[in-house]
This record gives structure tokens, C-alpha cells and sequence, in this order.
């Protein structure tokens, strides 16, 4: 049986700290689904079909990695491919609390599936999506925080 892993967020940007997420959770999957959820409560920053272009650039030579979007829980999305893990970065002691919330109600509702969570590394720990879009909201330099593929400036 494939493993398959499923790595579900909003992605609004896609940063650095997820890349790593990724790159070290390939070994561990024969499958990886990068998934930006769509809340049709909340507009994004970037339009859905560019952030999945960019994750698409970023994973372009990774035969293990798909993209997708999503709208509804992610436990019917991994249903509907078969996964049966959710893969999760944790950056703090707050992300953990909260994804241990997420993965308990989720085991609740889907004893099949199994949360995974990596630990970021320490040098990424700050960066979120939030700060990033504030950054670039306010024009900063966000070469540091983003994936070299992703060009801000693209249609």
C-alpha cells in the first residue's frame, strides 16, 4: 500500500518553512499532496491559482509532490486519494497545542488517518505567511523568507 501524505494550509504565501517541511517529508512518503484549502469565509492575499502555481514551480523536478486545492475538511480530501496521513509543521509551542486540537478531532472523525508532525528548523521558526504578507504588503524584501522560485512580481 502507498503511503501517501497530505500537507493541507492556506499557503498565502507559500514560505520557506513549508518548503523545508516538504523536502524533509519526501523520504518518508511515496506521495506528498500539497493542498491549499479554500475558505469561501475569507478572501486571500494571492489568488488560489497562483499560489498553486508557485508551489507547482517550487516542487517542478519532484516526481513525489502533486498540488492540489481543496474546499471542505481535509479529512474528506484524504478520503477521496487515499491518503491516510496528514503531514504538519510545527514552528512553536502554539502550533503545536493548536495542531494537537486539529489532529485529535480528526482522529475522532477519521481513525484511519494519522497526523504527522515535523519540527521546523530552528533558523525558519519565525517566518509565517502572516508576517510575510506584511512584509509584503508594506514593500520589504522577502528573499529571505519565500522559495527562490516564487517571483512576487509575476501575472
Amino acid at each position: 500500500m502507498e503511503k501517501i501524505a497530505v500537507f493541507p494550509g492556506s499557503f498565502d504565501p507559500f514560505t520557506l518553512g513549508h518548503k523545508a517541511i516538504i523536502t524533509r517529508a519526501i523520504p518518508m512518503f511515496d506521495k506528498i499532496y500539497i493542498v491549499v484549502g479554500i475558505n469561501s469565509q475569507k478572501d486571500g492575499f494571492f489568488p488560489v491559482e497562483k499560489r498553486l502555481k508557485w508551489i507547482e514551480k517550487v516542487f517542478k523536478n519532484e516526481k513525489k509532490v502533486y498540488v492540489d486545492s481543496f474546499t471542505g475538511l481535509t479529512i474528506e480530501y484524504c478520503r477521496n486519494i487515499g491518503a491516510k496521513y496528514i503531514l504538519r509543521g510545527l514552528r512553536t509551542s502554539a502550533d503545536f497545542e493548536y495542531e494537537r486540537t486539529i489532529a485529535q478531532l480528526n482522529r475522532y472523525m477519521a481513525p484511519e488517518l494519522e497526523s504527522v508532525f515535523l519540527l521546523t528548523d530552528p533558523e525558519l521558526t519565525p517566518i509565517t505567511s502572516t508576517i510575510v504578507r506584511e512584509i509584503i504588503r508594506y514593500g520589504g524584501d522577502t528573499s529571505k523568507f519565500l522559495p527562490e522560485e516564487i517571483d512576487l512580481t509575476e501575472n
